[in-house]
Parts: structure tokens; sequence; C-alpha cells
């Protein structure tokens, strides 16, 4: 009986024990988490939750209209590449920076950028004073162009030998300072298809600095536009005053050339930009406009010009043929005036000699 007694008291101990066990190994779980959401954790936190509401990934179907969207420009027979530079301080280029602020879902060119490079979706590549270098060697690291241009963030170490993550707030993000952009693009003529036309090949943003020493710009990185195309191809922006309707995306925005940019630099053969032998307002001027002049009149070249000897004689025997049938007109006016005026005169009539009224019945 007694050991019934002792068997039936240590089953409802170990019973007891299992709950109480399973209660201590929650708390401990809690107090464990939340020894953990300390500063780093909550950022963390955040960085998920960013990564959560970022920029959409690319689908399958997207990819290939960016492969279809792609212009070959291996084959062309002439090609002129021209860098621009885009003031966006001017209204034709405003669609570029406003809104400086998220607002109701939508961003400027430069907080899409900036998010997609945060985000690891797109490779910034380093500003080389000079020439472009789109390798693997020059990709530009994270957090080296954060303390570059003088970014605030929150840096997350990575778990398991994963690298670390860094958090910029809404607020941080400079998209408000980038005031301009360079511009790379190819002028081509494609021989084979008889396409002449342009392809943008690379933007920089610009940031613009102030601080002590003044005013200053520093271009920041250089991104490959067709790697950036896919995310701005359905990003839609407002391009009149007028017309608050956003039917344009940012993507139609650079292929239809609807904005405005002075050329700065043509690729050469001593690479030199236009400040090196245009060393004055009014010859920086000319060289630009002749530049421009150059492609419009290779554009023009391309077609069949009518010869102006045959087009001035044709234009002469029609101005003669139109002064005869305007003097024939003329005379026959003239003609059908005189008659109209010509006006028929009667003969006169012969007097009778018998009186009107007979005299006879006068009485």
């Amino acid at each position: 009986m007694k050991r019934l007694y002792y068997i039936a008291t240590l089953a409802i101990a170990l019973f007891a024990s299992v709950p109480m066990q399973a209660q201590e190994e929650a708390g401990n779980a809690q107090q464990q988490q939340q020894r953990r959401r300390g500063p780093v954790s909550s950022r963390g936190a955040r960085e998920e939750d960013k990564k959560e509401s970022g920029m959409p990934e690319l689908t399958v179907r997207a990819q290939d209209m960016n492969e279809r969207m792609t212009q070959n420009i291996g084959n062309a027979r002439w090609m002129r590449v021209i860098y621009r530079q885009i003031d966006l301080t001017k209204e034709q280029n405003a669609p570029l920076y406003y809104p400086t602020q998220p607002m109701n879902g939508q961003m400027n060119l430069f907080s899409i950028i900036f998010q997609l490079v945060c985000e690891g979706k797109l490779s910034a590549y380093e500003y080389l004073d000079g020439y472009e270098d789109f390798s693997d060697n020059r990709k530009l690291d994270l957090k080296v162009m954060l303390d570059r241009c003088r970014i605030f963030y929150e840096e997350t170490p990575g778990k398991d030998n994963e690298p670390a993550s860094f958090v910029v707030n809404e607020s941080d993000i400079p998209s408000g300072d980038v005031r301009s952009y360079y511009i790379k693009e190819a002028w081509y003529f494609d021989q084979n298809n008889s396409v002449f036309d342009v392809k943008t090949l690379a933007i920089c943003p610009i940031l613009t600095i102030v601080d002590d020493m003044g005013q200053n710009t520093m271009p920041m990185f250089w991104i490959p536009y067709e790697n950036l195309r896919p995310y701005i191809n359905t990003a839609y922006i407002m391009t009149s005053n007028i017309n608050n309707a956003m039917t344009f995306t940012l993507d139609d925005y650079f292929r239809r050339r609807m904005f405005q940019g002075d050329i700065f630099k043509t690729q050469n053969l001593m690479n030199q930009p236009l400040q090196a032998y245009c060393p004055t307002p009014d010859s920086m001027k000319r060289e630009q406009e002749r530049i421009e002049n150059q492609l419009i009149t290779f554009e023009k070249s391309l077609y069949l010009q009518p010869d102006t000897a045959q087009l001035a004689a044709d234009t002469k025997g029609k101005k003669t043929k139109s002064a005869t049938v305007s003097a024939r007109g003329k005379k026959t006016e003239a003609a059908k005036e005189s008659k109209q005026k010509e006006v028929k005169v009667k003969a006169p009539k012969a007097q009778k000699s018998a009186p009107v009224r007979s005299v006879r019945r006068r009485r």
C-alpha cells in the first residue's frame, strides 16, 4: 500500500513539474527576446520591414520586356557619344526632381535609385574622372558611398557570416540635394535596320553639398541605364502644370527626350571636355550649338533631299501659271463689269401729229 502511495505521489509531482518547466522556458525565452531587442535588434526589425515594403522584385515578364526594349548599338556604322548635364532647377526638368519626399506613393528619380542601391537590387559604380568602368572591380561599396556623401545611417551586423545591412531614414535621404544629373548617351545610325536613334547609356546623380566652405557639387556614382529601366518603366510622373494626368513614365521621359540638357563633353581621341578648349561662356555656348547642328545635319544627310534648282524652277512655274490665271480672271471680270455698265439706250418715240385729246368735244 505504501508503495502505491509513493508511486501516485511521484506521478502527481512529475505531471505538475512539466507545466512549470514549460512556463519557465517560455519566461526565459521572453527574457532573452527582450534582452535581444535592443537598439540593434530594433534596427534589424526596421530593416526587415523595409525589405518587405521596398521596391518589388522584377518578374520574368518585366525582365523579358527589358530585353526586348534594349537598343543594340553593336552594329552601328556611325555613332557619337555625348555627355549632358541636366539641371533640375529648370521647369522642363522638374519631373525628375519633385516630389523631394515620398508622397502618396510618388518618389522622384533619386529616391528610387537610392532605395534600389540600399536594397542591393541595383549596383552602383565608382565615379572616375575622365572615363566610366562598369566592371565588378569598380562596384561601389554602400558604406563607402554613404560615408563619402555624408549620409546618416544605422549599421546592423549580419548573422551567420552575412554582410552587414544599413538602414537610412527617409528624412536622411538627400533627394532634395541632388539637383542635377550627368547623362551619357549614344547617337547612332544602324545601317542594317536604317535606324537613326539615341540611346541613354548611363546616369550619374550629382549631390550639392552646402558647408562652411560654400556650395560644392560632387558626382556620386554611375548607374547603367539598362539596369535601372525595369524599375522606372512603371513609375508614372506628371509632366505638365496644365494637364495633371500622369500619362508618362520616367522611362518615357528619357526615351522621348523630354528633358533639356547641356553638352559638356563628347567622346574624342584626347578625352577632353569642352571646358578644356572653351574657356569662356560664349565659346562654350558656340561649341555646344555647333555639336547640336552637327547631329541635326547628319540626320538630314541620311535622307534624299530634293534638288534646289529643280525645286526653284517648279516654284517659279507655279507662280507664272497662277499669275496668268489671275490675269485672265481679272480680264474676264473687267469685261463683265463693262457689260454690266453698258445701258441700252432706247430710241426716242416718234411724235404723233394727231392731238391727244379731241377738241370737238370740249364744249
